[in-house]
């Protein structure tokens, strides 16, 4: 049962989009508003997978998760071997990939993901995730994301590259950035990615992230999404876990109590590059019925 302020109700009984309800056609025709260049620029880590290369490894993740695997069912060497052209001339490659999202790529969490007691968010039974996928609360529940997006840049606030390990960014660091409208997602930078080309053990050493007062602040704000370059939104220590009990969990604040979606493993360095606050957000999930998640590739419109 959850008994602090949250979002249960608040869209419907039935509802399973959370605060994606916020963008309404008038919220997202004045969040095309922040683009003013026309430039646009990936927030996604690269998706390399491989069967006989180290390739995957290089890829900041987080340890003991199943890295993606990428296979060839037809190449050019097949071809060179002898086999048969589709028609005169004509040959083609077809590839299949396999990608277990959460803490290997950039990825979106569903509202299904991760939950207490025996119900998720809005009330809908626990029992409905089965062992073929959510019955509630889906990704595929998702649809696109069209929002205006704001940076907050902590690390470069502070005369940083990045933010220490056991950083946790309290809400007076982001209010001194900026204060998000109804309907935003929320970017926020740790700078945490860029110690995986110096030392993936450095990387694995603790991650820094939001406090759990900062994780209500932006859900006190009505953020439609919250996304990070850090693998879990908040902080996490040597083991690779969250140090907060349940009460002041980031997953199950946001996820859980307000229905608010989350983008984890995003590269942000060109964007902070770039000095811009804010921006238009584009995103959409693979639309895999009952997924808890799924890769993303999320774009920031300048």
């Amino acid at each position: 049962m959850v008994h602090e302020p949250n979002n249960w109700g608040r869209f419907g009984p039935d509802d399973q989009r959370g605060t994606l309800n916020l963008l309404t056609p008038s919220v997202v025709l004045d969040a095309l508003r922040a683009a003013t260049s026309g430039e646009v620029l990936s927030l996604a880590l690269p998706i390399r997978g491989a069967t006989s290369s180290p390739a995957p490894t290089t890829v900041p993740h987080l340890r003991g998760r199943p890295l993606p695997q990428h296979f060839m069912s037809v190449d050019g060497g097949d071809y060179a071997a002898g086999a048969r052209p589709i028609g005169e001339g004509l040959c083609v490659a077809d590839d299949a990939l396999v990608v277990t999202p959460h803490g290997t790529t950039t990825h979106m969490d569903a509202l299904c993901h991760m939950w207490s007691g025996d119900r998720l968010y809005n009330g809908h039974p626990a029992a409905r995730v089965r062992s073929y996928g959510a019955t509630r609360c889906g990704i595929e529940r998702v649809g696109g994301v069209v929002a205006r997006g704001v940076l907050f840049d902590v690390p470069r606030r502070l005369g940083l590259d990045h933010l220490p390990a056991g950083h946790r960014i309290e809400p007076g660091e982001l209010e001194e950035i900026a204060v998000p409208r109804p309907g935003d997602v929320a970017v926020i930078r740790t700078g945490w990615p860029q110690v995986w080309e110096r030392s993936p053990e450095e990387y694995w050493s603790g991650q820094p992230g939001l406090s759990a007062a900062a994780g209500r602040w932006l859900a006190a704000h009505d953020v439609a999404v919250v996304a990070a370059d850090n693998a879990a939104i908040g902080g996490l220590d040597a083991r690779g876990l969250a140090g907060e009990g349940l009460a002041d969990d980031l997953h199950l604040i946001l996820l859980h109590r307000h229905g608010i979606h989350l983008i984890e493993l995003l590269w942000l360095e060109e964007l902070a590059a770039t000095g811009r606050t804010e921006f238009v957000f584009v995103a959409a999930p693979l639309r895999v019925e009952g997924g808890t998640g799924s890769a993303l590739t999320p774009l920031a419109i300048l």
